[in-house]
């Protein structure tokens, strides 16, 4: 069954936060862990990989916190996954980093090209949902 990693939800439900924020404002991981009942220190190492992909901007300090560094009608549900989620395929094999995985029948496989078709289906349809659907 296809479904989204914790991460990804986790990802997907900050920065549903961080886009209701009114122009200006920040927030902190733990405001949005307390909100959302996240692991506080999960919730930190996936903002810190949406920060690295400069989706968000985050400010040090005691009145730190984050905020988009783009509109929420631009920023892609693919890019937020794909920040979260370095190696986001929904079979193994379609990951060319994957040094560990070793599939026997690759070379014969009769579902590679028609899961790779759905594959780019998936992408083009998570590429075309903006954070804007989510709020």
């Amino acid at each position: 069954m296809l479904k989204f990693t914790k991460r990804t939800e986790y990802a997907l439900m900050a920065m549903r936060e961080i886009a209701l924020l009114k122009d200006g404002s920040i927030i902190s991981a733990k405001e949005i862990a307390e909100r959302n009942k996240i692991p506080f220190e999960l919730l930190s190492k996936i903002l810190q990989n949406l920060n690295r992909s400069n989706i968000i901007f985050s400010t040090q300090g005691i009145k730190g916190g984050y905020k988009l560094l783009k509109s929420p009608e631009i920023i892609s549900l693919l890019e937020i996954i794909k920040a979260v989620e370095p190696n986001y395929q929904i079979v193994e094999c379609f990951d060319d980093n994957s040094t560990k995985y070793e599939c026997s029948l690759l070379n014969c496989c009769q579902i590679r090209n028609p899961v790779a078709k759905l594959q780019k289906e998936i992408d083009k349809l998570l590429n075309g949902t903006t954070l804007r659907h989510i709020i």
